[in-house]
């Protein structure tokens, strides 16, 4: 069986049918989309497990796609961006997107991340035993560890399994603080990586649990160390 289903989307078919090579070569299967449009397609029709996505494409853009997607599914997106492209790949991180990397890149650190980025959609950064029958509740906050379930109030919050993941990670530690790169480590699985990344990641949580980035009642942050869970 494949180690899961992978859906390039890059307009540069030689980027495309490399990356292939060596993700077929590790074991997954593989499908490419020249541009948005087509991706979009694809994705409505059978929803792939992962999906790598470059900003700059024809028709559809990749910020475009990237939100279409995030509308109707969870699933992971690693966006593929130029040197230069800071603000799309803060924008992208915005719009749900789970991970960037930098063009240029090696096909070896592609199918290494896209490794990592699966095995953190599939495995939850909670343990079993914390889980079981856990609800975390609080000032109008509840969490439920076992059905990955968050509301306010009485309102669903619709989450991405990395915004669960992190919210869950540090509700499970309350009032300790964690530096970016811990955060980045135990939550991401990344040794090394942009730690913009949870700022990001930190700044949507707080915009959907908490009525904004800018009035923290929950997810506080520590300047010059990084952030604490409180109820």
């Amino acid at each position: 069986m494949p180690r899961g289903r992978i859906l390039i989307v890059d307009d540069d078919l030689t980027v495309a049918e490399i990356l292939s090579r060596y993700l077929v070569r590790d074991g997954y299967e593989v499908e490419s989309a020249p541009d948005g449009r087509v991706a979009w397609e694809r994705t409505q029709a059978d929803q792939p497990d992962l999906i790598l996505l470059d900003l700059m494409l024809p028709g559809m853009s990749g910020l475009d796609f990237c939100r279409r997607v995030r509308r109707i599914a969870g699933i992971p997106i690693i966006m593929l961006t130029a040197r230069g492209e800071e603000n799309e790949r803060v924008f992208g991180l915005k719009l749900g997107a789970d991970d960037y990397i930098v063009k240029p890149f090696s096909p070896r650190e592609v199918t290494a991340r896209v490794g990592s980025v699966l095995r953190r959609a599939n495995t939850p950064s909670v343990r079993p035993e914390q889980t079981e029958d856990r609800v975390i509740a609080g000032n109008e906050l509840h969490i439920d560890l076992r059905s990955r379930t968050v509301r306010v109030g009485s309102d669903p919050i619709a989450l991405t399994a990395r915004e669960f993941d992190l919210l869950a990670f540090l509700a499970l530690h309350p009032d300790q603080v964690f530096r970016r790169d811990e955060l980045l480590e135990r939550v991401w699985g990344y040794s090394v990586g942009d730690t913009a990344t949870v700022t990001v990641h930190v700044r949507r949580l707080r915009s959907k649990i908490e009525g904004g980035p800018n009035s923290p009642a929950h997810i506080e942050t520590v300047w010059g160390v990084g952030y604490r869970f409180r109820l």
